[in-house]
């Protein structure tokens, strides 16, 4: 959706300013599929946007429903890339969980859309497109999106540009409308990344895929702990703290065995307390089958790290899967052929 496009063309084409009005209002409120929906548009300004701009970058490959209520997406760009959008249903509320990029290029190992390699990032259009979808699906049951998460596809930070633009796009007081404290950018702990959005006067929230307490365990899971690992991600979550006040989100998946042990709930919580005293709040996440030789924490262990978490005062709570039976749960999401995508597409350029 290259709505950016569009209202420059209208102010280019000499159109008044209630033109703009009315495309922001036909796209973001009436959630219209083409331009020809616009109905406030007269014919003729209508098939001049036909000519001059997509309406949709994204294209439709197939939609699946899972038994809870999720619906998951994938499209396809418009040179092929593939991606993957999930809409879940929390009783009345409904959450987006966005893609910014076709696949991943950090490899994390228990992690299905890291195995497929990175096709390329996308743009904030594309990421918008995909909220659009999302709330004209909620709204066949008369709901509104509550909140987006940028925790689909990709490493938000390593699109950053587009992503805040996206963000922007989202919070847009005369579009779209999200709150900004109801978008959260989720990343696996990209320094400069967490640093910029510091020095951002947009609210959003904060998460960071931590999945161990400290470098033996965290660098088993996560290849980016070469590059940045925990001091250095914790040293970063202190300057966001200490510029925006704002809490932030731990991701920390339970794997059996791996990181779910009393102690490793013991060292995490030391190193929250050391970084930040009160300044996150700590997911829990059970692991969804992937490829990956791992399983989930059984609930025993589960419970032990939960008091643990408790005792030492850690804010926390155990987040629901939504969507396996369809994979779409966290970590699930992938679609096969990337790299020979973008392989093919390098050789004819």
């Amino acid at each position: 959706m290259q709505l950016d496009a569009a209202l420059a063309l209208l102010a280019e084409w000499g159109e008044p300013s209630y033109r703009s009005a009315q495309v922001r209002q036909g796209v973001t409120r009436d959630l219209a599929t083409s331009w020809d929906e616009v109905s406030t548009l007269s014919k003729s300004l209508r098939a001049r946007l036909v000519e001059a701009v997509p309406f949709a970058e994204l294209t439709m490959d197939d939609v699946q429903r899972s038994k809870d209520g999720t619906v998951k997406a994938r499209f396809r760009t418009a040179d092929d890339f593939p991606l993957e959008t999930v809409l879940m249903r929390h009783g009345e509320r409904r959450t987006v969980c966005v893609s910014s990029q076709s696949g991943c290029a950090l490899a994390c190992t228990f992690c299905a859309t890291g195995a497929m390699g990175l096709g390329r990032n996308l743009t904030g259009g594309e990421i918008f497109e995909q909220l659009l979808w999302a709330a004209r699906e909620a709204r066949v049951d008369g709901a509104r999106i509550g909140n987006v998460v940028l925790m689909g596809m990709g490493e938000p930070f390593h699109n950053y540009d587009e992503v805040l633009r996206f963000c922007r796009l989202a919070n847009d007081a005369e579009g779209y409308g999200l709150a900004a404290r109801s978008i959260a950018i989720s990343t696996a702990g990209w320094v400069p990344g967490i640093d910029r959005l510091a020095a951002e006067p947009l609210q959003v929230k904060l998460a960071i895929s931590l999945h161990g307490p400290d470098d033996e365990v965290r660098g088993a899971l996560m290849p980016v702990n070469k590059r940045f690992d925990v001091a250095a991600v914790m040293a970063a979550c202190r300057r966001y703290r200490e510029a925006t006040r704002r809490r932030i989100f731990i991701e920390y998946l339970l794997l059996d065995g791996v990181n779910d042990a009393p102690e490793h709930a013991d060292r995490l919580a030391r190193l929250l307390h050391e970084t930040a005293p009160g300044g996150f709040h700590v997911n829990l996440i059970v692991y969804n089958p992937t490829a990956a030789d791992y399983r989930a924490s059984v609930p025993a262990r589960i419970g032990t790290f939960r008091a643990i978490l408790e005792r030492r005062k850690i804010d926390h709570s155990l987040r629901q899967s939504r969507g396996r039976d369809i994979d779409a749960a966290c970590g699930q999401l992938a679609v096969r052929g990337v790299r020979e995508l973008r392989s093919r597409q390098r050789a004819a350029r």
